[in-house]
């Protein structure tokens, strides 16, 4: 076929166009349902007991929107568009952002661990460490002085051994305070003089700037690994201190049933709101789930699980919406369920 000249100046708008609208990256995000995989091939207690049923993870999937994505968005069902600043916080990279999510994914495994070897009367130590740096807020006091990694070990003189003891000291200072922060970078010892400043989202508590995450050694006996790959933030929580309980119990806490849900855990075992539910509803569903645990946030009117058990009615769904404020409320429930038929 001879192609003109013309005929090869459409066919080149025609390819710069569809690369455009196929791989220009918009400034919002898409969030829509994820998958629900069975989390006994990513928590692996050694000798654990097997289960009839599986505990799953529950994701929502994200991608920065292009032209046509942005379109498909509009049109399909469950998909959420929104301003790309609403997502990712501002002075904070697309890629420090994930990286904070993983980290904050193993912390999140490591409060379930915490949580499931009490619970079931297992071996385990914990010994702490400091605080780590998470993230620095850029234009925030911290700013320039702290980075990403740092272990916060002391402030005005006092040891600091986790988040809490840093936050609460904190929020008994005034705005213009300034407190003095010990640290260690790279193995080496520092100290900064940081001037507190109020945040207007906070209701003008204030702070330097910055989120964190408790350094905690953590020995166990039994072992357990976790293989989670690329999954990140804390709304596994609960699902991964049921999934290792299982597995450290003999008795089939599952009772055959497939089971999902959500909720950040800390290491008292309480379950805290994600973001999401009703997408994480809408995948439990599609992979046939039985039971799902939200959030109850003790009864708040608008909680995940308020959240969860409209988009579970709106959807039609025959899975089970079972509200829990901790971990123990959801050991309960199961260890109170009849077997599966």
């Amino acid at each position: 076929m001879n192609f003109s000249k013309k005929n090869v100046v459409y066919l080149m708008i025609v390819i710069i166009l569809a690369y455009f609208l196929a791989s220009y990256q918009l400034p919002y995000y898409i969030q829509r349902p994820g998958g629900a995989d069975a989390l006994n091939p990513m928590v692996e207690v050694e000798n654990g007991f097997e289960s009839k049923g599986d505990m799953h993870l529950v994701t929502v999937s994200g991608l920065q929107a292009t032209p046509v994505q942005y379109a498909l968005a509009k049109i399909f069902p469950h998909n959420e568009i929104l301003p790309i600043e609403q997502v990712f916080p501002e002075g904070v990279s697309q890629q420090e952002y994930m990286e904070a999510q993983l980290q904050v994914m193993e912390s999140s495994q490591e409060a379930a661990t915490v949580v499931a070897y009490k619970a079931s009367g297992s071996d385990i130590s914990i010994e702490y460490n400091g605080v780590y740096v998470v993230s620095v807020i850029e234009e925030m006091p911290a700013d320039g002085k702290l980075k990403t990694g740092d272990r916060i070990i002391g402030i005005d003189g006092e040891t600091i051994e986790e988040a809490n003891d840093l936050i609460n000291y904190v929020e008994k200072k005034q705005a213009n305070d300034t407190i003095t922060l010990e640290f260690v970078r790279e193995d080496k010892r520092m100290t900064e003089n940081i001037t507190l400043e109020p945040f207007d989202d906070l209701d003008g508590k204030v702070g330097v700037g910055i989120s964190l995450v408790t350094d905690r050694s953590v020995t166990v006996e039994p072992g357990v690994e976790f293989s989670s790959g690329s999954i990140g933030g804390p709304s596994a929580g609960l699902m991964l201190s049921l999934e290792i309980y299982d597995q450290l119990r003999e008795d089939d806490l599952t009772k055959g049933y497939e089971i999902a849900g959500t909720g950040e855990i800390d290491y008292d075992g309480n379950v805290h709101r994600i973001g999401g539910i009703d997408k994480k509803i809408i995948a439990a569903d599609r992979e046939s789930i039985d039971i799902f645990f939200a959030p109850y946030e003790n009864g708040a009117k608008d909680s995940n699980y308020e959240i969860a058990k409209q988009k579970a009615e709106e959807i039609g769904t025959d899975m089970q919406i079972i509200p829990v404020n901790t971990f123990y409320d959801a050991l309960e429930y199961l260890e109170n369920l009849e077997e599966k038929d």
